[in-house]
């Protein structure tokens, strides 16, 4: 299973914003679990904390060639390659001090801040990774720009450049992962158009914009900067992607295909599916497509809301994913402070298998009585099938519970179920159940 990471020390760059050239610095510092990525504007009089989700994206900064993020009155602009850096490191929690408005520039690619997290060193923490995994396709067209999603057991990005005002045409395919990232990604610098030079100087962008950070493309090539690769203005549109796409989760299980996307189109995506999370909708725009999701995980708090069991007999901790009526994916962290520890092989703790079972039972029992029409009804068991325990289950195991509906009629249910531990399945049945009303008091 993968986890969640931040860094293993503070550490400090400082640059100039490449749209406003303000002098500004960045302070990294360690983050605890399920923290997330947080912008801290330590200038301005209560150091307003900005949280990078893709409810905080300020809209009427995505016209100015940028991605930028605010809470009420503080904002922090261009923030995308310095989140395409984390998405690369795989940091899901970090504190980023800064004492101006613009995130700088450094290298106007994502390579300077992969370098400089890198050295602070990564760790790992004691919670799985949070992923949005796609389930149906879904595609949006504004004009000439196009951008589809479709399942897919990996992060992959197919880009197509066309600019031909400069006689510029790229195309690149792409799996996205660390290796990938650093050597294919990281070092493509941002750039823009000749013609377009003096519009942004009137517009007061790109105040910062050197031959070091930012390449000039005339349509004879190349007139300002230096490329790493021929195909260089693609592999940058894909860097500016991953940092959008980032901003609904710090791991995406999808295949995305885009035509000449920028941020105004890549973040009007992403509110959709940020807003269909959990839900199997319809999404028409230009089109319709059917796309369902995960939701934001459920706490303890919204699991006993569903579930009748109480301590000691509650063993479902945390829900990670949860497609309604189809599947759902739970964690049982196993503890030496379990009772059943107490008096189960006392000098060498095991975890009973039924109690296996019935963490799986549980999991099933949210997935089935989160639904409206069952609020408030009991799930019994009523048979166990094809049941094997493959591994024992410890003190400091963490259960991933994955259960699969099968079959659903009006007052029965069946399901396929799985325990894992480190990615490893431990116990695996066919349960079924039937659902009763509590009867009257």
């Amino acid at each position: 299973m993968e986890r969640q990471k931040t860094i293993k020390k503070e550490i400090a760059v400082s640059g100039t914003g490449i749209h406003t050239g303000i002098e500004v610095e960045l302070k990294f510092k360690p983050a605890e679990k399920d923290t997330g990525i947080n912008f801290v504007r330590v200038d301005l009089p209560a150091k307003p904390r900005i949280r990078a989700t893709i409810s905080n994206v300020i809209e009427k900064s995505l016209e100015l060639r940028r991605t930028s993020l605010g809470v009420d009155s503080a904002e922090v602009h261009t923030v995308e390659h310095l989140i395409s850096a984390l998405y690369g490191l795989g940091i899901d929690n970090i504190i980023i001090e800064v004492n101006a408005e613009e995130i700088p520039a450094l290298d106007g690619a994502a390579a300077g801040f992969y370098k400089i997290l890198h050295q602070a060193g990564i760790v790992e923490l004691d919670s799985p990774k949070q992923s949005f995994v796609l389930r149906q396709p879904l595609w949006l067209r504004e004009d000439e720009a196009f951008l589809a999603a479709f399942p897919d057991d990996n992060f992959r990005i197919s880009y197509t450049l066309d600019y031909p005002e400069a006689a510029l045409s790229q195309f690149l395919n792409l799996t996205i992962n660390e290796e990938t990232f650093v050597r294919e990604l990281s070092p493509c610098k941002t750039f823009c158009l000749e013609n377009e030079v003096n519009q942004l100087r009137q517009q007061g962008l790109g105040q910062g914009a050197t031959v070091e950070n930012t390449i000039v493309v005339g349509k004879s090539g190349v007139v300002k900067g230096k490329a790493t690769f021929p195909d260089e203005f693609a592999r940058h549109k894909v860097l500016d992607l991953i940092g959008d796409f980032c901003l609904l989760a710090p791991s995406i299980k999808a295949h995305i295909v885009a035509v000449k996307s920028g941020h105004p189109l890549n973040i009007k995506f992403i509110k959709k599916l940020d807003s269909l999370r959990g839900k199997e909708e319809t999404f028409s725009a230009g089109g319709s497509n059917n796309m369902g999701s995960i939701t934001p995980p459920f706490d303890i708090e919204k699991i006993m809301q569903i579930l009748p069991h109480r301590y000691p007999f509650l063993l479902v901790d945390k829900v990670l994913e949860f497609q309604e009526g189809k599947q759902i994916v739970g964690v049982k962290n196993v503890t030496i402070n379990e009772q059943f520890f107490t008096g189960h092989f006392p000098g060498r703790p095991v975890m009973p298998g039924v109690l296996i079972l019935e963490a799986m039972a549980q999991t099933a029992g949210i997935l089935m009585l989160s639904r409206a029409e069952n609020r408030g009804k009991l799930a019994y068991f009523m048979s166990m099938d094809k049941v094997k325990f493959r591994k024992t289950v410890i003190p400091g195991d963490q259960l991933l519970l994955k259960i699969n509906v099968v079959r659903i009629k009006s007052k029965t249910i069946q399901i396929r179920s799985e325990a894992r531990v480190e990615g490893k399945i431990v116990a695996e049945a066919d349960l079924m159940f039937s659902l009763v009303s509590k009867p009257k008091q």
